[in-house]
């Protein structure tokens, strides 16, 4: 080969890779693009109560401040690794049905924000009535989502389940419990064999009140699903009640939510009026546990409340 052939080889060859570099490098800014998106694709920006939240991954370390954030996770088959529970063990192991692994983070009402950072948390889930002021607080720490539980219908207590389950990529899953949900509250519904214009009345007694709960509240709101009317329509869902007032409405059956120790029906059972009540008369006064009927709330929860009320107005 003569020294010009052999010049115009090598210039050509020189070409040749000049022009294949720039393809290359193309290729790579393109493979780095598309993991890039893939991993843009993981985040999500999840609405509630507080506005909008952005989690970058699938949380897994989960900390919860209310009962009924629990009973999702729990419906979820999702163990928190922090609860707020009221420094009561036995409480939650009541509420899951079995014992679980994870650390106190103090009360619901004053939950503890050194413990609940020690735990390095990718979500916190908190309470729309309890923990507004300390959202930025918890913001702070970890991305934080605050959803209705505490003054929650049964209907917001649903959606705060929707929410979770998305926040944790189980949407389908989410949607597959409460289609189940629904047709257990349907069959319950139609085995309550119940004059249609009988009234119920859940209240919460303690030793100087009688709190009644309305259509507007949880338990009421799940009573009337059940086919259920209850006794008292009010937007509030609460109603501080006297023995007077009682006695106007007079509902044939009353679910009870007592306190521990001394409570304000023992005072009443002595007056003539407590035993004009249709209930008194016809023994339709049930005790309720306090905890699962105004405390827990959530999907299993609910789901127990109905069996409870199916269990006892079935009896008569």
């Amino acid at each position: 080969m003569s020294g010009l052939s052999l010049i115009l080889l090598l210039a050509i060859m020189m070409v040749l890779t000049g022009c294949n570099a720039p393809q290359n490098h193309t290729d790579t800014e393109k493979k780095e693009q598309t993991t890039g998106e893939a991993k843009e694709s993981k985040s999500k920006t999840i609405k509630h109560e507080m506005g909008e939240t952005v989690l970058k991954n699938t949380p897994k370390k989960i900390v919860t401040l209310e009962l009924s954030f629990v009973d999702s996770l729990n419906t979820l088959d999702v163990n928190p690794i922090g609860i707020a529970d009221d420094n009561k063990k036995d409480m939650i192991t009541k509420l899951v049905g079995h014992d679980i692994d994870y650390t106190s983070v103090g009360t619901r009402e004053q939950p503890s924000l050194e413990v609940i950072s020690s735990l390095q948390p990718d979500l916190i889930i908190a309470d729309a009535e309890r923990h507004s002021a300390i959202y930025k607080d918890l913001q702070q720490i970890a991305p934080t989502i605050v959803l209705k539980s505490r003054e929650s219908t049964y209907q917001d207590n649903l959606d705060s389940f929707k929410i979770i389950a998305e926040a944790l990529d189980q949407k389908e899953a989410a949607e597959k419990r409460l289609g189940e949900h629904k047709e257990i509250i349907n069959e319950i519904n139609s085995k309550l064999s119940l004059d249609t214009n009988l009234t119920v009345l859940p209240a919460v007694v303690r030793d100087t009140s009688f709190q009644a709960h309305t259509t507007s509240s949880y338990d009421g709101e799940l009573l009337e699903q059940l086919g259920l009317k209850v006794a008292i329509q009010d937007e509030q869902p609460y109603v501080e009640m006297s023995l007077e007032q009682l006695v106007e409405i007079n509902p044939d059956v009353l679910l009870l939510a007592n306190n521990e120790g001394k409570l304000l029906t023992d005072e009443w059972k002595e007056n003539p009026l407590w035993k004009d009540l249709k209930a008194v008369k016809n023994d339709q006064i049930y005790s309720v546990d306090r905890d699962l009927w105004t405390r827990f709330r959530g999907i299993i929860s609910a789901e127990a409340i109905a069996k409870d009320t199916l269990a006892k107005l079935n009896e008569k």
